[in-house]
């Protein structure tokens, strides 16, 4: 669902932010992307949505180059960042909709899954509200659902659960675990590497923009702790 190539990403002044990255990620997998502060992963993830452009390699999403197919792949795929900028000026409920009227979602549908969703979040007496008036982790949320709505084939979120009360991410957990078991492919970046030990059935390593091992949670840490493999190979 998710090929990344030899991805190089270069910033102006010569920093090389990605190296030389491939990584895949198929269909039904839910993998963890881990590194300290400024290892890449926003950068690469940034790539594979197309905020950024890159200097070298190619990366598919469902087959297609985002490059050459940049609008087919953002139909397939959703991407929640980890500060969501959001229209401000728009209720709860008038974003949902601009969402769904964007990716042709029915109206029958996307009641549903809105009801659905603004009722696991919790956020279901807050959409006639204006997004100005939102708390962070109701940014987030309202972010997590609009994602939701059109039933993307590749999931992509950076630091998802950061602003999210204790249900909002038991919830947002389930759901990704669905999600896979539907046939989405899911990456995602975080810090909390418990939840990704927990969660995940795949997990990428990158350090200084290169990437240092992606295999399975399982055979990754073989009966130790994520967090005591990640310290160990980042020392390397």
């Amino acid at each position: 669902m998710l090929e990344i190539k030899n991805l190089t990403k270069i910033y102006k002044g010569g920093k090389e932010a990605v190296s030389n990255l491939s990584l895949t990620v198929n269909a039904g997998d839910i993998c963890a992307f881990i590194g300290h502060n400024g290892a890449g992963k926003t950068s690469t993830i940034k790539c594979v949505v197309g905020i950024h452009d890159f200097d070298k390699g190619e990366i598919f999403v469902d087959g297609m180059s985002v490059k050459e197919k940049p609008l087919e792949c953002k139909q397939v795929m959703a991407y929640i960042p980890d500060n969501p900028d959001l229209y401000e000026y728009l209720t709860g409920i008038q974003y949902l909709n601009f969402i769904a009227d964007i990716y042709g979602v029915s109206a029958a549908e996307r009641e549903q899954r809105i009801k659905e969703e603004a009722t696991a979040f919790e956020l279901e007496a807050a959409l006639g509200d204006l997004i100005s008036s939102y708390s962070h982790g109701m940014k987030q949320k309202l972010a997590i659902i609009s994602a939701l709505i059109h039933k993307p084939k590749l999931l992509i979120l950076d630091e998802p659960f950061v602003g999210l009360d204790p249900m909002a991410t038991l919830h947002l957990k389930n759901r990704m675990h669905t999600l896979c078991e539907e046939g989405t492919a899911i990456f995602f970046s975080t810090h909390v590497l418990d939840v990704a030990e927990k969660l995940c059935n795949k997990v990428a390593i990158i350090r200084g923009g290169k990437l240092i091992t992606a295999s399975d949670t399982k055979d990754l840490t073989d009966g130790k702790s994520l967090e005591s493999v990640f310290m160990e190979v980042i020392k390397e």
